[in-house]
């Protein structure tokens, strides 16, 4: 299964090279290296919720506390917790929870 990145559900271009990255910048979503591979997304593309200064909803959104209330009426987080459920890993919130799905999945999967 192809899994979109939260860039390409929202049409909103700000990833490199994007319509919009000129206007608006590059958006943090798609640079964050210590959220890459988090639900087979590219940079933080499937856990969006997570990084602070998203641009989501016409505003740059404030820390977690702040945006994660917006984030869990958000189509775009619904796809991914319901594609993500039908996966060994399941769907998690937080960057530790995947990371110990994902240690815990290795653990069992080691030949």
């Amino acid at each position: 299964m192809n899994k979109m990145n939260c860039w390409e559900f929202m049409h909103c271009e700000r990833q490199a090279g994007g319509a919009k990255v000129g206007e608006l910048g590059i958006c943090p979503v798609t640079v964050h290296e210590g959220f890459n591979g988090a639900h087979g997304g590219i940079a933080a593309g499937r856990v969006c919720w997570l990084v602070v200064g998203s641009f989501c909803g016409g505003k740059i959104q404030g820390t977690f506390a702040e945006k994660f209330k917006d984030c869990t009426k958000c189509a775009f987080m619904a796809l991914v917790q319901k594609e993500e459920s039908l996966t060994v890993l399941g769907f998690s919130l937080t960057m530790q929870e995947i990371n110990k799905e994902q240690k815990d999945y290795t653990g069992r999967n080691k030949t």
